[in-house]
C-alpha cells in the first residue's frame, strides 16, 4: 500500500513517520524540504492535485493543517485555502486516481455547549475561524467516496509547539502560571493519535471516527499533571503554582469551545485499539523528552 502523507514534519507528521508500518511505502511531504521529505504546500491546491497525480498513492493521509486558532481569525482566506481547499483538491484527484482520504479534524468543529461528549455523526457547529475551515475540510474530504475523517482533541508530543511544552517551559521559567479551568476536551498524544490514524488506513468502520485518549481534563488539569510529572521524570527540578482562570480572565481572538470532549468508544471499537488514560499517554510523551530540551 501507498501512503502519500502531508505534514510529516509537523508533531503529528514525526509520531506518523515513526510509527509507520513496514509493510507500508510512504511518501512524506511538508511545506518546507527537509531530509527524506518532498516539499508540498498545503496552500496550493494544484501542487496538491499533482501530487496525487504523480505518485498516485492509495491513501493520501492529510495531516498537515493550519492550526493557529487565534491567528486564523486575523487570516481567514489562508486557513480556509489550507484547511478546506486542500483537502478538496485531494478528493478531486483522488476521485480520479482511485485512492482514498484519511482527513484528520477537529474536536473545535463544535461549539461546546451542549455538556456532554460528541457523537461522531453529530452535525459541526464550530465557533471561529480555525473550526469552521476545518469542518469545511471535512465536507470536501467526505465527498469522496471512501474518504475518512478522524477528529481529535488537544494533540501534543514531545515535539513541535504545543501546550505541554510550553508548560514545562513556564513551570521552568516562572514561580506561578496562570491556566484556564473552565474549557474541558481530553489532551491526545501524538503517539496514541498516530497509531490510532496508521489503523484507520487499514480497518473497516464508518466514515467519521473519533479519538483522543481516555478521561477528560481542563486546561489547568492538564497544566498540574504536567509539572508534577516533569518534577517526578526529571524535566524540571520545581514546580509553579497553577492558577485556574476563567475563559473570561484569559480572553482570546478566537472563542473556543468550553465542553469539547469526544465519544470514542464506537471508534475505538472500530479500530480495535485499547485507549490510554491521559495522564498514563502524558508520561509516555515525557519518557521521551531530554532533561537537557525540555
Amino acid at each position: 500500500m501507498k501512503v502519500l502523507l502531508t505534514g510529516a514534519a509537523g508533531q503529528l507528521g514525526q509520531a506518523l513517520l515513526v510509527s509507520k508500518p513496514p509493510e507500508l511505502e510512504l511518501i512524506a511531504t511538508s511545506r518546507g524540504v527537509g531530509p527524506g521529505l518532498l516539499a508540498l504546500d498545503l496552500a496550493d491546491a494544484a501542487a496538491c492535485r499533482a501530487a496525487v497525480q504523480q505518485h498516485r498513492p492509495d491513501w493520501v493521509l492529510n495531516a498537515g493543517a493550519y492550526t493557529a486558532v487565534d491567528k486564523a481569525e486575523s487570516e481567514p482566506e489562508l486557513a480556509k485555502v489550507v484547511n478546506a481547499g486542500a483537502p478538496g483538491a485531494f478528493a478531486e484527484a483522488l476521485d480520479e486516481t482511485g485512492g482514498r482520504l484519511l482527513q484528520v479534524s477537529t474536536d473545535f468543529v463544535f461549539n461546546g455547549e451542549q455538556g456532554r461528549p460528541y457523537q461522531p455523526d453529530q452535525a459541526p457547529d464550530p465557533l471561529g475561524v480555525y473550526g469552521a475551515t476545518k469542518a469545511a475540510g471535512e465536507a470536501a474530504a467526505l465527498a469522496l467516496y471512501g474518504a475518512r475523517v478522524l477528529r481529535t482533541s488537544w494533540v501534543y508530543g514531545p515535539v513541535g509547539k504545543n501546550f505541554c511544552l510550553t508548560m514545562l517551559r513556564l513551570h521552568r521559567q516562572r514561580s506561578e502560571i496562570g491556566v484556564v479551568a473552565d474549557q474541558v476536551g481530553c489532551p491526545t498524544s501524538t503517539h496514541t493519535l498516530a497509531a490510532a490514524c496508521w489503523r484507520a488506513i487499514s480497518a473497516d468502520g464508518p466514515q467519521i471516527l473519533h479519538w483522543s485518549d481516555g478521561g477528560a481534563a481542563s486546561w489547568y488539569d492538564f497544566a498540574v499533571a504536567i509539572g508534577e510529572l516533569g518534577v517526578k521524570l526529571g524535566l524540571l527540578q520545581h514546580v509553579a503554582a497553577v492558577r485556574p482562570l476563567t475563559t473570561a480572565e484569559y480572553p482570546t481572538p478566537a472563542q473556543r469551545p468550553s465542553y469539547s470532549l469526544l465519544e470514542c468508544s464506537s471508534s475505538r471499537l472500530a479500530l480495535g485499539l485499547e485507549p490510554l488514560h491521559w495522564r498514563a499517554a502524558l508520561r509516555e510523551v515525557l519518557d521521551c523528552i531530554s532533561p537537557s530540551l525540555s
